[in-house]
């Protein structure tokens, strides 16, 4: 097993992404857009929740290189609509189905499991210059994204930091974390100023932040685990103190309110398949270990248990 993963794009891929925008059916994606006739097991979704499935996929190749799996990162939102029309088996999701898409769901007469298979912490990053923040509080950060926010300097938060613009990175729409990060700091899901840099690729919010030394931006802690030695991690302050997101401090709940469970959902349909079954258990039986390996936090026993009775039981119906 590989100690070490790397999750980036090349350059050209990365200039495509801008050619092709930044939308829900060209935000980097894996899978295919329509039924394929060779393909095996399609996954598609979340950019956060990727790299432990991509990671899982490449254990999974190596044990049964005559299975293919494509996975993509199309973003939560974009990965449901895909799931739903039945171009893909499983999706991957950094928040909790919607219940507009279960409606979608139910009338698509797409029946699915929901699998929790790690923690994760929102990583806020600046870049490793900024020597004038080391956290924010909940309430600045709600000032500065919310809808129509008059911050555009760094002084505009502290008047002893720079009067220099902050220049912002974060998730596309179509993201769960996007999704996430609205709820849990501004207040409403999806409430967000509209002047930032948008991308469903962490990989290219990553890129913009290091390369400008009064950005600002936020996305899964696994891409900052990947990327420290180019990001500098700010803690933020939910109002007992400033605190960083760890292990420790996601799986306890401390790092709040940026602290959230990932979810797979796979098609009830789909499990009659063997193969994606055998894929679906080997995820279960491999994602504690491959979720540290990759910068996230395993689920506890309760919810591993908890799984087990949802998975045999999708697969006795």
């Amino acid at each position: 097993m590989n100690q070490t993963r790397q999750f980036t794009l090349t350059a050209t891929t990365i200039a495509l992404f801008f050619l092709t925008g930044c939308g829900e059916d060209n935000a980097g994606t894996g899978a295919s857009e329509s039924a394929d006739t060779n393909r095996i097991i399609a996954i598609d979704g979340s950019s956060t929740v990727y790299p432990i499935t991509e990671a899982v996929a490449e254990e999974f190749r190596a044990v049964k290189p005559d299975i293919r799996v494509t996975v993509g990162y199309a973003g939560t939102g974009g990965g449901m609509k895909k799931f739903i029309a039945g171009s893909i088996d499983i999706c991957g999701a950094s928040r909790a189905i919607k219940d507009s898409e279960k409606k979608s769901c139910e009338e698509a007469g797409a029946d699915y499991v929901e699998l929790e298979v790690a923690f994760d912490g929102l990583a806020v990053v600046a870049h490793p210059e900024n020597n004038w923040c080391d956290h924010l509080t909940v309430a600045q950060l709600k000032e500065m994204w919310r809808p129509e926010s008059a911050v555009q300097k760094w002084s505009d938060l502290n008047p002893e930091w720079p009067a220099e613009k902050i220049r912002l990175y974060g998730p596309g729409t179509d993201s769960g974390t996007f999704d996430y990060f609205t709820k849990a700091i501004v207040g409403e899901e999806g409430a967000s100023r509209a002047d930032y840099a948008a991308s469903e690729d962490d990989n290219v919010l990553v890129t913009g932040v290091q390369e400008d030394k009064h950005a600002l931006g936020y996305f899964g802690y696994a891409y900052y685990a990947e990327n420290a030695d180019k990001l500098k991690l700010l803690a933020v302050d939910g109002g007992d103190g400033p605190v960083q997101p760890t292990e420790k401090t996601v799986r306890a709940g401390t790092y709040a309110p940026l602290s959230r469970p990932l979810y797979v959902y796979v098609r009830k349909s789909s499990l009659s398949n063997d193969k994606v079954a055998q894929f679906t258990r080997f995820y279960l039986d491999n994602a504690a270990n491959l979720a540290r390996e990759v910068g996230y936090v395993p689920i506890s026993d309760e919810a591993a248990a908890i799984n087990e009775e949802r998975l045999s039981g999708a697969k006795s119906e």
